[in-house]
């Protein structure tokens, strides 16, 4: 395995990972609202937004080694 095969894995593992992540972010910001912490609730809110975009960039980087 060459070194774009194992970055092309680790990118997928990124995503995998990251798309984790996400999801924990999503489910801790509904709790918060439920709490009544709007503010927190918003700022988790976008923190899972910004970590699904990075997840998208993830995506491009395996585009651009598969060309």
């Amino acid at each position: 395995m060459d070194d774009l095969q194992k970055l092309e894995h680790l990118l997928h593992h990124w995503i995998e990972h990251n798309n984790e992540h996400a999801d924990t972010y999503r489910e801790w910001s509904e709790k918060a609202s439920a709490l009544g912490n709007r503010q927190l609730a918003d700022i988790l809110g976008k923190i899972y937004n910004e970590t699904k975009k990075m997840s998208g960039l993830f995506e491009e980087a395996i585009k651009s080694i598969k060309g």
